[in-house]
């Protein structure tokens, strides 16, 4: 009976630890899509700041507020935004890699017109986390 005690409380602390970790790490993806939600959908500066390195908090801090941000550091004011990730430059191997290109598409009102749009970011593996470190200058751009 004890053994089987011990069997069960071992496998307990063994499933919290896998929780924690999946806790503890986001994909490339699922940054790239929190961080522009926080941008765009929620227009809150402070929660993107955790999705990215410091030099870009920083700039964040600088803009302040969402609006700001779309206008200055992504190009791209938009309203009424939905979003999907287009590319991953990242294959089966991604637990090797420690940097990762995301492609995003955007969806939505720009200046009172339907408008979609790619943005890439550029990602880096800190320990456990994926942080955006650069978002690159674009060439691609489609009205809808």
């Amino acid at each position: 009976m004890q053994k089987l005690a011990f069997l069960c409380l071992l496998f307990l602390f063994g499933c919290g630890d896998a929780a924690e970790d999946g806790a503890l790490t986001h994909s490339p993806e699922k940054v790239t899509l929190g961080f522009f939600k926080a941008i765009y959908v929620d227009k809150d500066v402070n929660e993107a700041k955790q999705y990215v390195s410091e030099p870009l908090q920083e700039l964040l801090e600088h803009y302040y507020i969402a609006a700001s941000v779309q206008r200055h550091m992504l190009n791209l004011s938009m309203t009424d935004v939905e979003m999907e990730i287009d590319d991953v430059d990242i294959d089966f191997f991604r637990k090797l890699s420690d940097k990762v290109t995301v492609v995003i598409k955007l969806k939505g009102l720009k200046a009172g017109q339907f408008w979609i749009d790619d943005r890439s970011l550029r990602l880096h593996k800190r320990g456990k986390n994926w942080v955006i470190v650069e978002i690159l200058p674009e060439k691609r751009q489609v009205n809808g």
